[in-house]
């Protein structure tokens, strides 16, 4: 039998040579706060770059995100990067809420334009007296501290952009605004991904994109929401989960083999930095980090309710 004379690179991943981020959510009850907590205490050991926190449409969660965020500095090693967006706010209130970031010791944010109030689909409408846009947000951080910024990016075009080449334009407005990152919707076609980078650099634009990806703990939630913000759900995916709905002992094991093949193939194509919505979940993203050849410093015990997806 000949031996390969090209080793994949996934296969010989050795620590350090890959860079994770996570995202969470600001929890609304007791139980889904000690879920949160429980699965940054979870992933810490991974030693992301960063853990993102989410900020609601219209500042819903204002004072949730805040709260979390000055926790995860007070109480935590890892680096938050704490959301925020302009929708139905003054130029006045955003600088208020960046400035108390600040304050907390938050020095990243993730700047973006937000989803309207009524929802994907519908049209947007700046506030009168505040930022236009995801680039206009941008530029006015910028101004008003040393923050390090990320903003979104869509491998598939954001839904309300005309082309994908108005949404490149609006891409590299971002990023020549300040922006030091952009950060994918999620996507399971890597071949998305990859077409999209292409286009990317060809348009000038030279920071990093680093691929969001999303482990699938429920395959009709995430259906759901990719078709709401326009992201492809493929049918050999589709059929990957087929007949699960009901099997909570083999939908745990479809999902990680799904992951796991997505980002291994990235990392095959040169890919070292992965941003995971953990939906603060820590099962599935803890075993995809270990695949990527990331350790904790010390064992690791899992939960039973954890380990049954609970």
């Amino acid at each position: 039998m000949s031996v390969p004379t090209h080793e994949r690179r996934s296969r010989m991943l050795g620590s350090g040579e890959i860079q994770v981020s996570f995202e969470f959510f600001p929890p609304k009850t007791p139980k889904m706060e000690e879920a949160l907590w429980g699965a940054i205490g979870r992933l810490e050991p991974m030693r992301p770059e960063f853990v993102s926190v989410t900020y609601g449409a219209g500042g819903t969660t204002r004072e949730r995100t805040h709260a979390t965020v000055s926790r995860i500095v007070r109480e935590t090693m890892v680096v938050p990067a704490a959301h925020l967006t302009c929708v139905q706010a003054t130029r006045e209130e955003v600088d208020s809420v960046a400035r108390a970031y600040w304050q907390a010791g938050v020095r990243h944010v993730v700047a973006l334009r937000g989803d309207p109030p009524a929802g994907p689909g519908t049209r947007y409408e700046p506030h009168p007296n505040g930022y236009a846009n995801a680039a206009d947000l941008v530029a006015g951080l910028r101004r008003l501290a040393k923050f390090e910024i990320s903003v979104a990016a869509y491998p598939e075009k954001h839904p309300e952009s005309p082309s994908g080449d108005a949404d490149l334009d609006n891409l590299k407005a971002k990023i020549d605004a300040g922006a030091t990152r952009a950060i994918t919707q999620f996507f399971f076609d890597n071949g998305q991904y990859l077409r999209f980078m292409d286009r990317v650099r060809a348009k000038g634009i030279t920071v990093p994109i680093v691929p969001g990806i999303v482990p699938i703990h429920n395959f009709k939630q995430v259906a759901s929401f990719a078709a709401r913000t326009g992201a492809t759900m493929p049918e050999w995916m589709a059929r990957r989960f087929e007949g699960l709905d009901d099997d909570p002992a083999t939908a745990p094991l479809v999902a990680a083999a799904v992951a796991a093949e997505q980002v291994l193939d990235l990392v095959d194509h040169g890919i070292r930095h992965f941003h995971f919505y953990t939906l603060n979940r820590a099962d599935l993203v803890y075993a995809i980090c270990h695949l990527l050849g990331l350790r904790a410093a010390g064992p690791q015990v899992v939960s039973s309710k954890e380990a049954v997806g609970a």
